[in-house]
């Protein structure tokens, strides 16, 4: 891992992003679960390199789904930082109904399966990457639910729920508040668009130490090397009883060696001299993808990801939110408050998350993380 000493420096100016006025927020859209980091990844190929064709922005635009977080919050956040870094909110859900039905059965409201924290540091060359367990008891907002209603939220409520509950707006309401941090951006993307991108790609190159069968997640892998098609990829990322003790923990150890593998695999593709692959990734990309409205374009969309394509597996350091497992309920997990306040800290001032704050917390244990590598 690259040493992220060097991360922190003087503040400077970033621009404001406007703030949305009031209004009725649009009902979001329910997106099913997947490693929304891909969308981050995949996104740059949005950049067509001035073809030229009309038709090709128009079209990509348009697959592109928008929620707008600041109508849905208004003032009711924390203060906007300007210190060059960005904090966005990578998320996806558990929806199982449509084309995802396949994966489970639909109990008519999808949950946040996957969040994270990307912390972006001033001149985007480093990050830090902080997964929420879905299984975290939490003190959950105030939120506007779908159909209207004021949903009261409270105490010991499963962090996944704040999605089913009132969808990204609220997502974003219940992170920003445990954090004291404001999101600058929102991603998610969906079961089948993950899958097909990691198809376009031409699949992600992983070396598995161990074998890994899970046959709810449909994975079964030997141990070795292996070229991982998107239904397998999907598979991976899902699993919690192919290895492990089959906890959320040893899936987000899972989740984000899978990251890195991508991360590599992303840079190495050469997609920029082939217009095809090229134009195939960004229609995948613009079509999985739900973003927030400042990135509900293809120019904002690529300009964000333009921005991070400097960042590779090495530049990126990636823990666990700290947590310790619940005493009255061993399938649920409750926050170490001294030690994230640490990390909400450090992400704040625009600084590493220090050693010290994950020493004790029962996430990033074991060897679940080393089982998958990249090539």
């Amino acid at each position: 891992m690259t040493d992220e000493s060097t991360l922190a420096g003087p503040a400077d100016t970033r621009p404001r992003r406007p703030r949305g006025g009031g209004g009725k927020r649009r009902k979001p859209r329910r997106r099913s679960k997947a490693l929304v980091i891909t969308a981050w990844s995949a996104a740059s190929v949005v950049v067509l390199g001035g073809t030229g064709l009309g038709v090709v922005y128009f079209k990509l635009n348009g697959n592109i789904k928008g929620v707008d977080i600041n109508a849905a919050l208004g003032t009711d956040r924390p203060e906007d930082i300007d210190n060059g870094s960005q904090d966005i909110l990578v998320l996806g859900s558990d929806s199982r109904s449509g084309k995802n039905a396949k994966y489970g059965k639909d109990e008519g409201a999808a949950r946040s399966d996957t969040a994270m924290i990307v912390h972006v540091y001033k001149g985007h060359k480093k990050a830090s990457v902080v997964s929420i367990p879905r299984d975290t008891l939490i003190s959950r907002p105030e939120c506007e639910t779908d159909d209207g209603r004021t949903d009261p939220g409270g105490q010991r409520q499963m962090f996944n729920t704040a999605y089913e509950v009132g969808g990204p707006a609220c997502a974003v309401k219940t992170v920003e508040k445990m954090s004291g941090i404001r999101m600058d951006h929102y991603l998610e993307v969906d079961f089948t668009g993950f899958k097909k991108l990691i198809d376009t790609l031409g699949g992600v190159d992983i070396t598995t130490k161990k074998a890994i069968r899970d046959k709810d997640s449909h994975l079964d892998l030997d141990a070795g090397r292996h070229t991982l098609d998107g239904e397998q990829a999907l598979g991976l990322v899902r699993t919690r009883h192919g290895v492990g003790d089959g906890s959320d923990l040893g899936r987000i150890q899972l989740q984000q060696a899978f990251i890195k593998a991508l991360l590599d695999q992303v840079k190495d593709v050469g997609v920029f001299g082939n217009p095809k692959k090229l134009y195939d990734l960004a229609n995948d990309a613009t079509s999985a993808v739900t973003t927030d409205s400042d990135l509900n374009d293809v120019k904002s969309l690529a300009g964000f990801a333009n921005g991070l394509k400097g960042i590779g597996a090495g530049d990126m350091k990636m823990v666990t939110m700290p947590i310790q497992y619940d005493p009255a309920d061993p399938n649920r997990v409750l926050p170490l408050e001294e030690a994230d306040q640490q990390v909400w800290d450090a992400l704040r001032a625009d600084r590493p998350i220090p050693k010290s704050a994950t020493e004790k917390s029962a996430g990033d244990k074991g060897d679940v993380g080393d089982v998958v590598a990249g090539h």
